[in-house]
């Protein structure tokens, strides 16, 4: 499977009074981009509340690399650092889609809990997701400049 880029327009919303883009929302694009890439996985948040498992986050980091302004388009690559059918780790790098310069790298872990919260494992419950995840896990896109 194919994975495309999560691409962004730059709201002007987003920014402050110099059009920078306020450091917050970068956080935000990392979650638009995790609820993309498991839309191109077919395991939408949707699919997953419906079979009843919930995906917190557990923890999320970002550096700054250089800022971004109204009105850029940047494209966010989602790398999956590690899986272990309880627990994720996601990895980000948010590029300008012209220029391909890094602006933010950053990561995120979640786990897989049930609708009491308690931990399940994909592996056991769900092997069908456990395959995709680990799918992924082997082609995820790299970014451009990992790219051989």
């Amino acid at each position: 499977m194919d994975f495309s880029p999560y691409k962004h327009k730059v709201q002007y919303y987003e920014t402050d009074t110099m059009k920078i883009v306020h450091h917050s929302n970068y956080i935000r694009w990392f979650e638009e981009a995790r609820v993309d890439i498991l839309e191109q996985m077919n395991l939408g948040y949707d699919v997953m509340e419906r079979a009843g498992v919930l995906s917190p986050v557990l923890s999320v980091s970002c550096e700054y690399k250089k800022m971004t302004r109204f009105p850029e388009t940047v494209e966010i690559f989602v790398r999956l650092e590690r899986y272990t059918g309880v627990k994720i780790e996601l990895r980000y790098e948010i590029r300008g889609a012209e220029d391909g310069e890094l602006r933010a790298e950053g990561t995120s872990s979640h786990c897989f809990i049930d609708e009491s919260g308690r931990p399940i494992s994909l592996r056991r419950r769900f092997p069908e997701w456990d395959k995709i995840f680990l799918s992924f896990a082997e082609n995820a896109n790299p970014s451009p400049t990992n790219r051989s």
